[in-house]
């Protein structure tokens, strides 16, 4: 039997989200965002699951139209992969609107390192994509997808404006590192759940979380900037907001690596609160428990 080659499918797909009107790319994200949470049950399982833990004084009803909510951000986020990955260059630059890149433009003139600090917001992608659009150079960790026709896909549309260097996670933080030596911003995510090895148990929203060290031991080993990129989605305009913060003020100073990683996850609490729904509770965020804790999930 012949293999189906979905990498044409795929093409097609997204290529139609690039070039629809809005109206359709946001009847999209409605119908899929009504969609998602019902046929992955598992993924819907997850989100109440944090939701619970990190809102536990928000009643049931509450925290349902909270999940309701993300799914919508999250199917909407989906279909506008396709604009990021195929849209043209005229239409992100009218869609995705970047704020702070002055910040950025400052550390690039002064010689300084950069460490992008963008934590796990639905519109992550548009963010990538619109500071590529900014900056002539930059590098990203980068997981392999499972299916190839997925990955060449995938891989094409990170790297489509300028320079992006995509290191496999298989070389991890020393793959940043090196490209953060010869002076290339790197666009690190910070709160992803690796286990413990290279991690922390550090306070997220009052929660002991398995959380990197890295952003606190490379801004002390290589005088690397960090400077916050929050995204925000808009789901009535289908537009996206990238906010480029200033650097953190003295990071890591005199902190221990698990202080100065409490003081860039108080930060994340700060910007998810505003909107919950933005964030990615999608991820098991709390996967690695202490020793001797039950697993969430």
């Amino acid at each position: 039997m012949m293999a189906f080659d979905k990498k044409p499918l795929l093409r097609t797909v997204l290529g139609y989200f690039g070039r629809c009107p809005t109206s359709a790319r946001l009847r999209w994200g409605r119908v899929l965002g009504w969609l998602v949470p019902r046929l992955l049950k598992s993924r819907a399982h997850i989100v109440r699951v944090n939701l619970a833990h990190v809102f536990p004084d928000l009643d049931p009803a509450q925290r349902e139209q909270l999940a309701r909510r993300h799914f919508h951000l999250l199917a909407q986020s989906f279909v506008d992969r396709g604009l990021c990955w195929f849209g043209s260059r005229e239409r992100i630059l009218g869609t995705i609107e970047l704020r702070g890149e002055e910040h950025l433009q400052a550390l690039l003139d002064q010689g300084r390192r950069i460490l992008m600090f963008a934590p796990h917001f639905i519109a992550l992608d548009a963010a990538a994509t619109r500071l590529t659009l900014f900056l002539k150079e930059s590098a990203t960790l980068y997981t392999r997808q499972s299916d190839p026709d997925v990955d060449e896909i995938v891989r094409q549309g990170r790297g489509r404006f300028n320079q992006v260097h995509l290191v496999s996670r298989h070389d991890g933080v020393r793959g940043l590192i090196r490209q953060l030596r010869k002076g290339i911003p790197v666009y690190y995510l910070p709160d992803m759940d690796f286990g413990r090895q290279g991690s922390a148990f550090v306070p997220f929203f009052g929660i002991p979380t398995a959380t990197l060290l890295s952003a606190a031991q490379i801004a002390a080993a290589w005088d690397a900037a960090v400077v916050p990129v929050i995204s925000r989605l808009d789901p009535a305009t289908g537009r996206y907001q990238v906010i480029v913060g200033p650097p953190v003020e003295d990071f890591p100073g005199a902190d221990t690596p698990e202080a100065a990683t409490a003081r860039l996850n108080r930060l994340i609490e700060d910007e998810i609160r505003p909107d919950p729904a933005q964030y990615y509770w999608v991820h098991r965020r709390f996967k690695t428990r202490p020793e001797g804790e039950p697993g969430f999930y």
